[in-house]
């Protein structure tokens, strides 16, 4: 019942919208007459968002990941800080826009910029980075680990020229879905005060106002008029093709860098 529910709803919202998609579409600036309405500036933001969020979540959260499967010794803060990381895990992404708004906001005065919506996301997506790239630094054999030591090579040659090849197909998958995940959240977005009507594309990322795309469908399916409703759906097709493509990159480079992987 609920796959038959949410096909019905795609192809409602596809059939609604798909007329609307084109490249004028997709390059004209938001617009508050209803025909005249794109998606640019808010496209443009969702790009430098991703962008800027895998900058800084895919460092922190691998080499967290490497320092707690590799490098810390089973004891009890250990235990108590990979508890909270999947806490934190599940933590509504609501929470993470409050903490961003008082954080990076307010105390590190970055204002509404790019920068700060980047680093809101960066700790909705953080934990699950950080526990993908646990999972798959666990599934590589120990013998691998122990085949290196017994070659003569250190700690981290045998991180960073065995496991880390060897563990690359999960992590790349996790970070893509964890990314996936960022693309499409809005209510931290909206927490920090991100704008829904930018009418520019931000050029400094530290002081600029900035959109996303889901903050631009809010704000159109807000509006009473019929054909902002129609930009929303077409919206929204822009952004399910975007979260299908990322996660069709997640498979492509899972089934890639497994084929080159022999135990």
């Amino acid at each position: 019942l609920s796959t038959a529910t949410l096909g019905l709803l795609l192809w409602n919202i596809f059939s609604y919208g798909w007329q609307r998609v084109s490249w004028e579409f997709l390059s004209t600036y938001p617009s508050r007459i209803a025909e005249e309405a794109g998606i640019k500036s808010s496209l443009v933001g969702s790009i430098y968002l991703i962008g800027l969020t895998a900058l800084f979540s895919v460092p922190v959260g691998v080499g967290t990941a490497i320092y707690l499967e590799e490098y810390c010794r089973p004891s009890r803060w250990r235990t108590l800080v990979q508890t909270n990381i999947a806490n934190l895990a599940g933590v509504p992404s609501i929470v993470y826009g409050i903490l961003g708004l008082g954080l990076f906001v307010r105390a590190l005065q970055l204002n509404r910029s790019v920068v700060a919506g980047a680093l809101t996301l960066t700790l909705v997506v953080l934990p699950i980075v950080i526990l993908a790239a646990q999972e798959a630094l666990r599934a590589v054999p120990d013998s691998i680990r122990k085949a290196s030591y017994a070659l003569g090579a250190s700690r981290w040659q045998t991180i960073r020229l065995q496991l880390l090849p060897a563990a690359l197909p999960g992590i790349l998958t996790g970070v893509i879905l964890a990314l996936s995940r960022a693309l499409g959240e809005a209510a931290p977005l909206v927490a920090i005060g991100a704008a829904t009507y930018v009418r520019f594309l931000p050029e400094d990322l530290l002081t600029d106002d900035f959109s996303a795309l889901p903050l631009q469908i809010y704000n159109w399916t807000d509006r009473p008029e019929e054909t902002f409703h129609e930009a929303a759906a077409a919206a929204i097709v822009v952004l399910l093709t975007l979260l299908i493509l990322m996660n069709a990159l997640a498979v492509y480079l899972r089934y890639r860098f497994s084929k080159r992987i022999q135990w």
